[in-house]
């Protein structure tokens, strides 16, 4: 059975116009963003594949993924534009 993915699209689904819009217009958002869907699947990966949750590594690759989806998510907040009606 395949791991949902955590990425920011799907986590953030009333931020999506905000985050295809910084992805385009903002190269260390876009990397960042990049580094952390990478992240993302990594671990989705290795949890498929049934490593242990006690394992050092992919409790780094976890905690990296966390506090990058953090710095995401402060940016992304901070530059959402609400909608004109």
């Amino acid at each position: 059975m395949p791991i949902p993915s955590h990425s920011l699209e799907n986590d953030f689904p009333e931020y999506s116009d905000t985050i295809q819009r910084l992805n385009r217009e903002d190269l260390k958002f876009k990397t960042e963003s990049e580094t952390y869907h990478k992240l993302d699947k990594q671990i989705r990966g290795l949890e498929e594949r049934g490593v242990a949750t006690d394992d050092n590594h992919f409790n780094s690759l976890k905690i990296q993924r966390a506090h990058l989806k953090d710095r995401l998510y402060h940016r992304i907040s901070n530059s959402h534009q609400p909608p004109l009606h």
